[in-house]
């Protein structure tokens, strides 16, 4: 099913969607920033389940770094895989900022912005002359865009530059056949800002129609469908993977 990129796949949505796209038979090429060990522990357990998966380092808000990405992408490629091609790729690096509008600095700001919108853009158009045709690139949003949550006006703003980046992605890669689509989690269980009390997990399941939070695993279900050939006529879209919150 060929070889995927999972930026940002070391913890959370990021490993779970890479796990699950290596049991779906996908090549798995995973980045991390600042914890390798847990990118290695991704990859012991791709490989245990009988697939094959890469850790390579990767900070989305160098954009500078991109070149030596690709070109370390393309070695990999070839030596683990026997391929120069890419199937998929999964913007997913992230971090949350909770914090109100009135008091966000502009170091806070443009550190979102070079994550969340400015290191995907730049990144896809880096990576695009590797992607095959009929390839799969899945941009992770936030459920944030619909909802406003205070203290995540910037998040929220950048995520939802994605979700319009993602339409335009997709009109303009339509020539190639490669569909881009969005995934909008609602509240997930993950470290992101920190991770949840239980206080709070309380509050957000009680604002969920299916009564609890999501798990990983119920984003990573639904992005590797994105990936395969099971969502070849899903294009230009976003999937908010959130149980129904605040509906």
């Amino acid at each position: 099913m060929g070889v995927i990129v999972i930026t940002g796949g070391s913890r959370g949505i990021g490993a779970s969607a890479a796990e699950h796209a290596a049991r779906c038979g996908m090549g798995v090429i995973l980045t991390y920033n600042q914890h390798p060990e847990d990118a290695d522990d991704v990859v012991r357990r791709i490989e245990r389940a009988g697939g094959k998966g890469v850790a390579l380092n990767l900070d989305v808000a160098d954009v500078e770094s991109f070149k030596g990405f690709r070109d370390a992408i393309l070695l990999v490629l070839r030596e683990t895989w026997g391929t120069s091609t890419l199937s998929g790729l999964v913007n997913n690096a992230g971090y949350g900022l909770f914090n109100p509008l009135a008091s966000v600095s502009e170091a806070q700001f443009d550190g979102l912005f070079k994550v969340h919108l400015k290191g995907p853009f730049f990144l896809t158009q880096t990576l695009l002359p590797l992607l095959e045709e009929n390839a799969s690139i899945v941009n992770l949003t936030s459920a944030t865009t619909r909802v406003a949550t205070a203290g995540v006006a910037p998040y929220a703003a950048f995520k939802g530059g994605l979700e319009v980046l993602t339409r335009y992605m997709a009109k303009e890669f339509g020539d190639r056949r490669i569909r881009v689509n969005a995934v909008s989690p609602g509240a997930i269980r993950t470290e992101l800002g920190g991770g949840l009390n239980d206080e709070f997990e309380a509050m957000l399941a009680e604002q969920t129609a299916l009564g609890r939070v999501g798990e990983p695993e119920d984003v990573a279900r639904v992005i590797a469908m994105l990936l395969s050939q099971d969502g070849a006529w899903i294009n230009a879209q976003t999937i908010e993977v959130a149980g129904g919150y605040i509906i």
